[in-house]
């Protein structure tokens, strides 16, 4: 490991560092504009200049300098604070006055690092130049005349994201960033640039306007948009929530976020549910809460342990164990989550797990992929699979073909092929020293069995090694699987049941279900269309909460703003009806409600990755039938907040189904 002194003090660095790192963990400030720890080091902006000796008499780029032994690094000598105003001036030379305007104020590199590093006073009389606005879809809002060609997105689009639609065009002066052909990045992770961008080039398209950073209150919290997990923090005003971005979390999310992650929350006050309604004579109409609870009391008297409880994809662990004692009550045990018709054996959690956990998969060196559109279920689970083929794995994938963003060798849609893979399938996992295998939902119902087989075949399990994975695209779905939401007939054996409470489900086909059905949840979707009681209840953002992400790590979320009108959290609404029911759960508290649930699910009692005991189930080990699609037909239409969020519309109705909009001249 390599010795440098840093402004007099000698630290030790790891081998490969550079200049700029070895500065960092020397405690040095260097500022930057281009560079950026999970992207490649491109040396455009020449900010992060140092004095280093041995070597020429001139600041040199820290960024791309390897850091070797015995070299001295000065980092506020007189000539490198005149490099740095220089760059500034030239930096500042055509950027337009428009902080006042700008959404990045508050939150800007350029202006933070001008005050810090620059003059503080202008020497350029020339005409400033201008560049016209590019089109980059319904995500991100482009003003190109602030951009400084940093590159950074350029090289998010091509290295994490895999969709290379972003470069620059012309030279010197005159070069621009530009998106392919002016038209929209059809990226799901496009969003991400706007935090990337230093200056106010790059803004978000929805929030435009909207708020100023020092306005909002932060929460911090979890997504629910897929089963990944994110950690988000929700900036709000007033009872508005106006933002949602990615907190830094290296075994999870790293630093990314999804387009869904982050923009659906406008969808949060538009087709709200603030108020109870009952069916009268075909017809929903608006009563009570007492009112609801007497129409749900008198259904209940005659239904026995006929009380099924069906979870849906945004549903807490609160909520669901609730749900769960209220069942119990009536001495019921019919508890789903699948709303979709998948039944697959829940015996063993570690058979249904992300065991290789998400971090994991960059060290995989080859990979099988059944049945799952890794990008749709889990995009940032598919930014992972991208770090490992740039480390040399192999990834084969049975499945109808569809763009992965990377190579992928095709073993077409036919799931026999599970029980003969080809040889060259086989020799590759045969090398592997940490084989995976990643199993969707669209093999799970016909082919658990068959990928289990598979376990000893390829040798997935090693030392220290889990490499069985499933894939759940739902956010409720591995907490559910915790707490017994699942039947070995899958949805069908609760169709049957005379009372039927339904915890945000709208994914079901409500006609199979002849019992009286009530909805709990927040938003005007499908759940609520065809339920005879309506009770309004609270969103992720709106509730405190517990999650656990498909590889099984248990997080929790707090409430950023409280639900509108007489909504109320879903745990609580459980809570008071089952004294109206005469069944009165033995909670009042959320922290009485958590202890009891660490009681029933010892899992749950403690935030961080649960390991599950592998322990995998005797099934059929073969498997036939086409595979005709994939579970996610729409990846920003989902679940009832996107559906009415007018962005993820838009996305939606733009990036999927191709239609045009025309834009509006400035």
């Amino acid at each position: 490991m390599p010795k440098v002194k840093v402004d007099g003090v000698e630290i030790e660095v790891p081998q490969g560092a550079t200049v700029l790192q070895a500065c960092e963990l020397a405690g040095k400030e260097i500022p930057r504009f281009c560079y950026h720890e999970r992207l490649s080091i491109a040396g455009n902006c020449r900010m992060c200049l140092v004095e280093v000796k041995p070597g020429p008499p001139k600041p040199q780029a820290s960024c791309a300098l390897p850091a070797a032994d015995n070299q001295e690094i000065f980092t506020n000598t007189p000539m490198v604070k005149n490099a740095r105003e220089g760059m500034m001036e030239f930096l500042l030379i055509n950027h337009p006055l428009d902080c006042p305007i700008c959404d990045q104020g508050g939150e800007c590199d350029l202006q933070d690092q001008s005050i810090a590093y620059g003059r503080g006073v202008s020497r350029f009389q020339e005409n400033k130049r201008a560049v016209t606005e590019k089109y980059m879809g319904p995500i991100v809002k482009t003003v190109m005349t602030r951009c400084i060609q940093c590159t950074r997105c350029i090289r998010f689009a091509e290295e994490v994201a895999g969709v290379e639609e972003i470069g620059a065009i012309y030279r010197g002066e005159n070069m621009q960033i530009t998106s392919y052909l002016e038209e929209a990045v059809t990226s799901e992770l496009s969003g991400n640039v706007v935090d990337l961008c230093p200056v106010g080039a790059l803004t978000s398209k929805p929030y435009a306007f909207e708020a100023r950073p020092w306005e909002l209150k932060k929460t911090l919290t979890i997504d629910v948009m897929d089963a990944v997990g994110t950690n988000i923090r929700l900036d709000s005003r007033g009872r508005q929530v106006l933002r949602c971005v990615p907190r830094i979390n290296e075994d999870v999310n790293e630093e990314w976020a999804t387009d869904k992650t982050r923009h659906a929350v406008d969808g949060l006050v538009r087709r709200r549910l603030d108020r109870p309604f009952v069916r009268r004579d075909g017809k929903l109409v608006e009563a009570t809460w007492d009112e609801a609870f007497a129409v749900i009391a008198d259904v209940a008297k005659g239904a026995g342990d006929s009380v099924a409880m069906v979870s849906g994809d945004l549903a807490d662990c609160e909520t669901l164990f609730a749900g769960k004692a209220l069942a119990k009550a009536f001495g019921s045990s019919l508890l789903e989550g699948r709303q979709t018709g998948m039944d697959y054996d829940t015996s063993s959690l570690a058979a249904v797990n992300f065991n290789s956990t998400i971090a994991g998969v960059e060290t995989a060196d080859v990979i099988l992929l059944v049945g799952t559109n890794v990008r749709w279920e889990a995009a940032l689970v598919n930014t992972r699979i991208r770090k490992a083929i740039k480390k040399g794995a192999k990834v084969f994938a049975i499945g109808p073909e569809t763009d992965l963003t990377y190579k992928v060798e095709w073993l077409g849609a036919d799931l026999a092929v599970l029980g003969k893979l080809p040889a060259a399938v086989t020799d590759a996992f045969a090398k592997a020293q940490r084989p995976m295998m990643i199993v969707g939902g669209a093999a799970m119902k016909g082919a658990q069995g068959a990928t289990l087989a598979l376990v000893d075949t390829l040798g997935l399990i090693k030392q220290g090694w889990n490499g069985y994975n499933v894939l759940h695209f739902s956010a409720s779905r591995m907490g559910g699987l915790m707490l017994g939401y699942a039947q070995k007939g899958g949805i069908a054996d609760l169709q049957a049941a005379k009372l039927a409470f339904f915890l945000g489900a709208d994914e079901c086909d409500f006609t199979k279900f002849g019992g009286f059905k009530v909805y709990i949840g927040h938003h005007g979707d499908n759940g609520a269309h065809h339920a005879d009681v309506v009770l309004p209840g609270a969103s992720y953002a709106e509730k405190s909460g517990t999650w656990v992400n498909l590889e099984g790590r248990v997080q929790r979320g707090e409430r950023a703003v409280f639900p509108p009108g007489d909504a109320r959290e879903d745990w609580t609404i459980l809570r008071a009806l089952s004294e109206q029911l005469g069944k009165t759960l033995p909670f009042d508290t959320l922290e009485e409600l958590r202890a009891a649930m660490a009681v029933d699910c010892p899992d749950l009692a403690a935030l961080g990755l649960v390991k599950f005991p592998w322990a995998p189930p005797a099934l059929g080990a073969t498997a036939e039938g086409m595979l005709a699609g994939y579970p996610v037909k729409d990846f920003y239409l989902t679940n009832s907040i996107c559906r009415a969020s007018p962005t993820m519309q838009r996305c939606s109705a733009e990036l999927i189904h191709g239609e045009t909009f025309a834009e509006a001249a400035e």
